[in-house]
């Protein structure tokens, strides 16, 4: 059926259902029947909406937003800047561990797997949601923008109190999705290699997201990838 909505957690499909039914919701799935047909798509189709599924509308405490999945084998799991088990980490998530170590002094992990954090509220929010093997930015503009600028709206609007992580100026241009008079928004360079040096060492976003959910109840995360969750939920 071409209008039915994707296979995605149930506080977002609620929340959603009236994107799913768009019409350039309909046209992106349209392309991507047609682009399964002629070339190998990245995440596999059962992780494409990983990042919902492993945190609820409900239960979102922080967004962290990307920009493009990544483009080689293995390497995308739905999960801004995550990668699976095993799979070789990429530059910007090893300066991302970096500025953890020192700002928070956990050890550089051995995966760039970060389904622990979204476990624990952390939206891990890609702006476009698939890719062709090899061809980064190759989904862009296809309909995937739309529907997540609409994710962040939604967030917005029926939260209060989450953390928004914009690094770089893609993820700055959202600001204007986020009623900043009830979100709290950090900012700093990408963790790109190209500009990680320009403001995203030292920014201390993760004791200060801490700082921040802990002064308004809401729990601090255990930003440590690896391991049991040991902070408090909620």
């Amino acid at each position: 059926m071409a209008n039915a909505a994707p296979e995605i957690e149930e506080s977002w499909r609620l929340a959603l259902q009236e994107e799913f039914k768009a019409d350039y919701f309909v046209r992106l799935k349209a392309f991507l029947r047609e682009e399964v047909k002629k070339h190998i798509i990245y995440p596999p189709g059962k992780l494409i909406f990983s990042a919902f599924d492993l945190t609820p509308l409900t239960a979102v405490r922080v967004v962290i937003i990307g920009q493009d999945p990544y483009h080689g084998r293995g390497q995308a799991q739905g999960l801004a800047f995550s990668v699976p088990d095993g799979i070789r980490i990429p530059p910007s998530l090893q300066n991302i561990y970096k500025e953890l170590h020192d700002d928070l002094g956990i050890p550089i992990p051995h995966t760039g797997n970060l389904e622990k954090w979204a476990r624990q509220g952390v939206m891990l929010l890609n702006a476009t949601l698939t890719v062709r093997s090899g061809q980064a930015g190759s989904h862009q503009g296809k309909g995937w923008e739309q529907f997540t600028d609409q994710v962040i709206r939604t967030i917005s609007d029926l939260r209060a109190g989450i953390v928004f992580l914009l690094w770089g100026r893609f993820a700055q241009e959202k600001e204007t999705l986020i009623d900043t008079s009830k979100h709290f928004i950090l900012k700093a360079a990408h963790p790109s290699p190209f500009s990680a040096n320009k403001g995203f060492f030292g920014c201390r976003h993760f004791s200060k997201t801490n700082e921040i959910l802990r002064s308004n109840g809401m729990g601090e995360i255990d930003w440590n990838p690896v391991g049991e969750i040991i902070a408090p939920g909620f």
